[in-house]
């Protein structure tokens, strides 16, 4: 991928990873990271989204920041101001985007464009390489040094830090007790423990505004007491939803720059198969 391509994508995934974006915003956000990827003639295609109302606008910023790079004169040495001074008016074009583009008012845009009806997609297949990368690192010193703000909580503040530190502890310990479970290996006193964590977390999370990581614990936590009462035989495709469960609420945490939408879908279906509950934020 050429550079211009890489820091418009980079670009884009710092100004969303600002935002707090439901699973129909991620999807958009793909698609548009897909466009860039899959472009033959990015100043070409630019052009022509311009041209349609519904992507206009964020089209319009795009091909500023690509005419800066291919036909500007661009300081390496000060290259990080820039990208930081592009990301942040991509927040606020970004965010008025996402608030009325779902993906299938893109899909049918960018079809205008073609000309046909050849729809696009993004890939939603669970790769167990990323499932791991999310799952098993901890958050680095970096990570933990930028996510210092204060966020309030019932009239107190608390720290981002301890937020994320409280929200990933049991993931790990967690993920094992999953795997675990069709073998029949888990007993009632393991599951009411993490049944009753996750809970917590579910309110600790919808304290914080993060109604994403709420459901995702809601979900974890009614099928932990699903279990425990015998509604439901934990069988790998069950495993699998839960596992896809916790490895949102890692990448979300974690901020990790992946397509999380497959799991997603996949935790919100189970939800609501099981549950008769729409879990979708």
């Amino acid at each position: 991928m050429d550079l211009v391509k890489v820091y418009l994508i980079q670009s884009i995934t710092t100004a969303a990873n600002n935002l707090r974006l439901n699973p129909q915003q991620i999807e958009v956000v793909g698609l548009l990271r897909e466009t860039i990827v899959n472009s033959n003639d990015l100043g070409s295609d630019l052009l022509q989204m311009k041209k349609t109302t519904e992507l206009s606008k964020m089209a319009i910023r795009l091909g500023e920041i690509h005419s800066f790079l291919t036909h500007g004169k661009v300081d390496f040495v000060k290259i990080s101001e820039q990208f930081r001074e592009h990301s942040r008016y991509l927040i606020r074009d970004l965010n008025q985007f996402l608030e009325n583009v779902s993906p299938k008012i893109y899909k049918e845009a960018f079809n205008k464009i073609l000309g046909t009806s050849t729809s696009i997609d993004i890939e939603l297949v669970d790769r167990s390489d990323l499932a791991g990368d999310i799952m098993d690192k901890d958050l680095s010193h970096k990570e933990m040094t930028n996510n210092s703000e204060e966020i309030p909580i019932k009239n107190k503040k608390v720290s981002a830090i301890d937020f994320e530190k409280k929200i990933l502890s049991p993931i790990k310990s967690l993920d094992e007790i999953l795997k675990k479970l069709p073998s029949g290996e888990v007993n009632d006193a393991e599951l009411m423990q993490f049944y009753e964590l996750m809970q917590d977390h579910a309110t600790l999370a919808s304290n914080h505004d993060y109604d994403l990581l709420a459901k995702m614990h809601e979900i974890t936590s009614s099928a932990l007491k699903a279990f425990m009462d015998k509604e439901l035989i934990a069988d790998k495709s069950m495993v699998d939803a839960l596992r896809a469960c916790l490895i949102v609420i890692a990448a979300v945490i974690k901020k990790k720059d992946v397509d999380i939408t497959g799991y997603i879908n996949r935790a919100e279906e189970f939800g609501k198969k099981y549950f008769n509950k729409n879990f979708r934020v």
